[in-house]
């Protein structure tokens, strides 16, 4: 692991940078097919006009991590700053590129005026759930079916509070889930955690894979992935339509990580989500 004072981060500018970064995002994501290429006028003029677009570079000066995102405003008349995506090196994963990405970014986009960022990932990823979630202290706000027009690209939708000083689930982001496993997966399960001042909690956990199902040409093994997939989309929508926040996804074991869900600021949870998920809870 290289030593993250010998990474330095930064606002890429000039057209080298913006190939580069190019490059980078083909080869990290593997695409081959030209749709899928991201072009370096874009990055220009993205960084030009409220949007972003920075990088991590090694002792070297070789650019190992990318990150853009453009200014944009939801339906409901509420402006942020939007993370398209973020790449890392494969040979750099694991230190804290990341989230040395993130802050240049959240730097950018304070510069420009924004206060919140969102991103979104895909809901079985638990790695990239428990870096939003419980290492950056964002929050998932919404899942979204087929996000990109395509089957298999369901998305958890991120909200960053960018200026917050005062992260009120602090202490829920490192709780203890409880014990679940691969028969669990797709589940939600409710408990009661007591926070620091003495109060209770309302928690509802969903488990899944603690790593990302693996690419299979097995037919049997990709309808299980499939399946498992469904499974955790109807438990986000459930979760999150009956009120819910994502504050945290924690590894349990090998096998089995938990995202934690609890009740949004200023609104109240019914006791049991309005959703066919339910007949899959248990407590706890």
């Amino acid at each position: 692991m290289a030593p993250t004072s010998s990474l330095r981060a930064e606002t890429l500018t000039g057209g080298d940078d913006f190939r580069a970064a190019a490059a980078l995002y083909t080869r990290v994501f593997g695409y081959e097919r030209p749709e899928f290429s991201l072009n370096p006028n874009l990055l220009s003029a993205l960084a030009r006009n409220g949007g972003s677009a920075v990088g991590v570079r090694d002792a070297d000066g070789e650019l190992i991590g990318f990150a853009y995102g453009f200014a944009a405003r939801d339906e409901r008349g509420r402006d942020f700053h939007y993370s398209q995506a973020a790449v890392v090196d494969a040979a750099h994963q694991g230190e804290g590129v990341g989230r040395m990405l993130k802050e240049r970014q959240r730097e950018v986009a304070l510069g420009w005026g924004h206060r919140t960022m969102r991103w979104t990932f895909d809901p079985v990823l638990s790695r990239n759930a428990h870096f939003n979630f419980t290492s950056l202290g964002a929050d998932g706000v919404g899942i979204v079916r087929d996000y990109y027009g395509r089957p298999g690209t369901d998305r958890v939708v991120v909200e960053w509070a960018l200026d917050r000083e005062v992260d009120p689930a602090a202490d829920l982001r490192h709780a203890t889930a409880p014990q679940l496993g691969r028969e669990d997966w797709g589940r939600i399960v409710r408990s009661a955690l007591t926070r620091p001042d003495g109060s209770v909690q309302d928690a509802a956990w969903l488990a899944l894979p603690a790593r990302a199902p693996a690419v299979s040409d097995d037919e049997e093994l990709r309808a299980s992935h499939d399946r498992l997939r469904v499974d955790v989309r109807h438990a986000l929508e459930a979760l999150i339509g009956d009120g819910r926040i994502l504050v945290a996804c924690t590894r349990i074991d090998e096998t089995t990580s938990a995202y934690l869900a609890i009740e949004a600021p200023g609104r109240r949870v019914s006791s049991r989500p309005n959703h066919p998920a339910s007949d899959q809870e248990v407590s706890a």
